[in-house]
């Protein structure tokens, strides 16, 4: 089966247990556990309609454009003044 026909078949199953939940809810009234139950379905249908929309996006998601890094040196200057991880300024002594 593809992904469409999988995802047609849930949302049926999904409806279905929509139907059963809200009869249910007929006979036993509004009670805690059937609220909790028409919670949970309710969170499920969305669910399945939030993956039905991934699946029809993009094939692909878009690349990152590269950058290109180039072999040269840095230039020195760039390190006057900083200091060397753990070893503290160049010109000072650790405690």
């Amino acid at each position: 089966m593809s992904v469409h026909d999988d995802l047609t078949s849930v949302q049926r199953a999904v409806d279905d247990l929509m139907r059963s939940v809200g009869r249910l809810e007929q006979q036993l009234g509004g009670g805690l556990e059937v609220r909790r139950v028409r919670t949970d379905a309710d969170h499920l249908r969305e669910s399945v309609a939030l993956l039905r929309a991934a699946s029809e996006g993009p094939a692909t998601a878009p690349r990152p454009s590269l950058v290109t890094i180039s072999d040269a040196p840095y230039d020195i200057t760039l390190w006057t003044d900083s200091d060397d991880e753990g070893l503290g300024a160049r010109d000072r002594h650790a405690p």
